[in-house]
């Protein structure tokens, strides 16, 4: 038996239980894995509240796509992977169909990575969401290159600073949006080039000032909503703004129309473009990892929470006070 988080109810935190399930033997193309620690992403809260881009379709449900663990059992036809491997499950399945929030797991041997050497368990149920969203966006659709600007709101959360952190390894230029200053000072020192606190500064004017007039190339825009137009104004002719969250809750209206017709492309984006094209996959997956090795990467983890504390670190997460990344701990 192993503890197992599951839902039995559209809701807030508080619908989650932790309850005794038998995890059972790895079908074909599963492995099973025993859960060291998790990582609590945005969407799985909204998958909870009946919010996401995609709905429950059974009851009760479970929860979660990113943990670090290690292999105890493969499916027929796994290759690849074998008992006692640490490895890392990235965002690649339905929660429909799979969920890590638990002591044991099976999940789809095309959604583990194996465990770079001196990547502990929680640096690897915290590291590759954030970058592999930042990369695939940023790098592998976007192109961004040396000398380029991109502006990013939503910065203290975990893909935000990911952002930050690839933006500066490929010599791009970071700008950061933040809404108040509490947290200016330590987005500077993961390295955002500049901070522009959005409660305080017009961030279209303030943007415009530090390109020169010119535009970011990127905006990478977790909030959407009504915001949108502002920021498409001072994208650069023929640059992007990825939509990659709603945080907003608010209708996003399409802004090229209203400014004219300017040379704006706007996509919306999902990890899951880069974690279910396995050609796509290898090569993010082999960028994270050298700048792990090299130190240019590292998760930035906010606060770690045991499993039998699921709901508070949920509400923690709802809070939007944290700086990086909350990390649930499984004794497994």
């Amino acid at each position: 038996m192993a503890r197992t988080v599951r839902f039995h109810e559209i809701g807030g935190p508080e619908v989650m239980r932790l309850e005794d399930l038998e995890t059972g033997e790895p079908g074909p193309g599963e492995v099973r894995i025993r859960v060291e620690a998790i990582g609590v992403n945005r969407a799985e809260a909204l998958f909870r509240r009946g919010e996401y881009i995609e709905q429950v379709k059974r009851f009760p449900a479970r929860l979660g796509a990113e943990a670090a663990g290690v292999v105890e059992a493969v499916g027929p036809g796994v290759t690849g992977f074998e008992a006692g491997q640490a490895v890392s499950s990235v965002p690649a399945f339905s929660q429909n169909d799979y969920g890590v929030y638990a002591e044991q797991a099976i999940v789809p041997a095309a959604a583990l990575l194996h465990r770079p050497d001196g990547v502990d368990a929680v640096s690897g149920a915290a590291v590759w969401m954030p970058y592999l969203t930042a990369y695939g966006a940023l790098v592998e659709v976007g192109g961004m290159r040396p000398g380029d600007a991109v502006a990013l709101n939503a910065a203290s959360s975990s893909v935000g600073l990911a952002a930050i952190h690839t933006a500066n390894r490929v010599g791009a230029t970071p700008i950061a949006v933040t809404r108040t200053s509490e947290k200016k000072e330590r987005l500077l020192k993961e390295g955002a080039a500049e901070v522009i606190v959005s409660d305080e500064e017009d961030v279209a004017a303030r943007l415009l000032e530090l390109t020169g007039g010119k535009g970011v190339e990127y905006v990478f825009d977790a909030v959407a909503g009504p915001g949108v137009t502002d920021l498409a104004r001072v994208v650069a002719p023929g640059g992007t703004h990825f939509l990659y969250g709603g945080l907003s809750g608010q209708s996003t209206p399409y802004p090229g129309f209203t400014l004219g017709m300017p040379a704006l492309n706007m996509r919306t984006y999902t990890v899951l473009e880069t974690t279910k094209d396995p050609v796509r996959l290898r090569r993010a997956a082999a960028f994270v990892a050298s700048g792990l090795r090299n130190g240019a990467f590292r998760p930035v983890v906010d606060r770690l929470f045991p499993l039998e504390e699921i709901v508070q670190a949920h509400q923690h997460m709802e809070s939007n006070t944290q700086f990086g990344k909350i990390v649930v701990t499984a004794a497994g």
